[in-house]
This record gives structure tokens, sequence and C-alpha cells, in this order.
């Protein structure tokens, strides 16, 4: 069982998917974002996308960001 990723474990997980030489997520707070901003979508109603044995809205979020499962868009603010 993982316990959290650290951010630079996060950061390098999202960026695995950029082109190379780019990177899609280049601060923590990307990544606090778009963890919080599934969070919230998970809340809303949205199914979880991982295995999620009595977890946190959050601890989902974080867990998906970090399987690939969810993807952060480049140049599209988290808030949105």
């Amino acid at each position: 069982m993982m316990l959290h990723p650290s951010y630079v474990d996060m950061m390098d997980a999202v960026n695995s998917d950029a082109p190379e030489g780019e990177e899609i997520v280049q601060s923590r707070y990307s990544i606090v974002m778009a963890s919080a901003k599934r969070a919230r979508q998970i809340v809303s109603g949205d199914k979880p996308l991982t295995e999620n044995k009595d977890k946190k809205p959050l601890s989902i979020a974080v867990d998906e960001l970090y399987e690939g499962q969810v993807h952060i868009l480049p140049g599209t603010p988290a808030e949105q």
C-alpha cells in the first residue's frame, strides 16, 4: 500500500506524457490545483477511476493523477 507520492514523483508521473523537452506541470501548485479539482468532481458524484477502499476524495484524486488515469492538459488552468 502506497502512502502518498512526493510532489517530485507526482510531477514526474504527470510530465511522463509530455512531448520530449516539454513539461505539462512545472510547480507543486499545479499538482495541488489538479488534485483539488478532481477531488471536487468525485465529491460531486463522478465515479472514481481507481480502487478506493474507503479512501477520502483527495486521496483518490492523488492516486488517479499518479497512476495516469487523470491527465492535466497543458496550458489549461486547473480552475476550469
